[in-house]
């Protein structure tokens, strides 16, 4: 199907997509990547029953006949990060008091997929519609009526929830979740498909993009240093997205930590290898909380070995160097 899309006055397109999507979050996703578009965005299509734009929220609404479609682009949102991330504020380490103490403990992203996934709950009204709708499938096999506002609801939570975990979830990991969504709410089940989720696996894929997107564009650099469209730099070349094993290949500053502050963590940490009867326990946690620091020394600098065993000696400790 051909659409006229207009992006602004002087900024008017051709797009042709080969098949219509059932969605239109898909469709906005179709667009944002052919127009390179970045943020979330509202599509609007002209009605030929009032010959005005209307925003478009249904894919049934669509005319069938050459579609004029406009696309506005709204402000990217706001990070998911503490606002002490962004004034990089740390207080100065009292006389006798370390540095990791000085400073709020880390909420970065370590944590390991859950096996099983477990479903976040929903909005009052979509747990109301689900609950409703998975009492009538199990009285008469009835599936619920799923509107776009109430799939985008259930997609955001779902995504984000992912995000949590895994900012690059892998289709095996996308395939679980469709498919714990849909034991969770068999109302939710596709009919005419052999799994029932076979179209909620794309949906969080592509909004699972999305959010990537959002996020990388307020800034958060994991998703920036992993983007992989090229930016034109030897860095955005060089750069690939996270591994399977690499829960975090460059996490944010813990909330409320500056470089500055996870420098003098490293210090200490460094005082505390020199001693003859070093204490483990303290140099796991200095190593726990400096994790970023290390990641982003090592990803943007491209040290050497020596340079990274002079700065981060403890990396080097065998079994034998603990007293």
């Amino acid at each position: 199907m051909l659409f006229h899309v207009i992006l602004a006055d002087d900024d008017i397109r051709r797009v042709q997509i080969e098949s219509l999507p059932e969605t239109v979050d898909e469709l906005m996703t179709i667009l944002q990547n052919r127009l390179d578009l970045e943020g979330d965005i509202v599509v609007q299509f002209k009605d030929p029953e009032f010959n005005e734009l209307c925003n478009l929220t249904e894919m049934s609404d669509l005319p069938t006949e050459r579609p004029r479609l406009k696309v506005i682009v709204k402000e990217p949102p706001n990070m998911p990060t503490s606002a002490a991330l962004l004034d990089g504020s740390c207080s100065e380490t009292a006389a006798g008091t370390s540095a990791s103490s000085a400073c709020p403990p880390s909420t970065s992203r370590y944590r390991h997929w859950p096996d099983p996934f477990i479903i976040p709950t929903f909005s009052y009204y979509v747990e109301l519609k689900l609950k409703k709708g998975n009492e009538t499938y199990k009285r008469n096999g009835s599936l619920l009526t799923v509107n776009s506002a109430m799939k985008r609801d259930i997609l955001d939570k779902v995504a984000s929830a992912m995000y949590e975990y895994n900012a690059y979830p892998t289709t095996k990991q996308i395939e679980d979740v469709a498919q714990v969504l849909i034991e969770k709410h068999p109302c939710l089940r596709e009919p005419g498909s052999t799994h029932g989720w076979y179209c909620w696996k794309f949906s969080l894929a592509f909004k699972m993009g999305n959010l990537r997107q959002k996020y990388r564009i307020a800034g958060c650099p994991e998703l920036t240093i992993n983007h992989k469209r090229s930016t034109g730099t030897s860095l955005g070349k060089k750069m690939k997205k996270a591994k399977r094993s690499e829960l975090n290949f460059l996490p944010d500053f813990p909330d409320g930590k500056s470089s500055d502050c996870l420098e003098g963590e490293r210090l200490t940490l460094m005082e505390e290898i020199k001693k003859k009867k070093r204490d483990r326990k303290i140099i796991d946690s200095l190593m726990e909380s400096t994790f970023a620091l290390r990641r982003k020394e090592i990803v943007h600098g491209e040290p050497l070995v020596s340079e990274i065993k002079d700065r981060w000696p403890a990396l080097f400790l065998k079994k034998t160097d603990w007293c």
